[in-house]
């Protein structure tokens, strides 16, 4: 009589090992997401997450064994932000109203003036 006698071997008959492949493939796939992520920013934590879920029917000494494999988690990114201002009318502006005339456009130059040395 052939006994499983744990769950690592249990994962790799299940499924004809098709769950095990798959499940496998989904976890280099997250982890590779999460390392590709740390590497554009280094001092953040990324975490992700993988889910095997297995249900057991037992019936006159046999069971069923259905296993989920879940879709994964991956971290949901920010968006970067944006910044305009609101002026009169309720449109926006890519330039600070108070601002605007900072900078009049381009100065004459004063063909007079010496130059600087040092």
């Amino acid at each position: 009589m052939k006994l499983i006698r744990d769950v690592q071997s249990l994962m790799g008959m299940l499924e004809g090992g098709e769950l095990n492949d798959e499940a496998s493939t989904q976890l280099a796939e997250v982890l590779q997401k999460l390392y590709d992520l740390s590497n554009d920013r280094p001092k953040t934590t990324f975490k992700g997450e993988i889910n095997i879920k297995i249900k057991l029917a037992v019936k006159d000494g046999m069971v069923e064994i259905d296993a989920e494999l879940a879709p994964p988690k991956l971290p949901k990114l920010a968006r970067k932000t944006s910044v305009y201002w609101v002026v009169e009318g309720g449109r926006l502006s890519t330039e600070h109203p108070q601002q605007n005339d900072m900078f009049g456009g381009p100065r004459e130059i004063d063909r007079g003036r010496s130059t600087l040395t040092s």
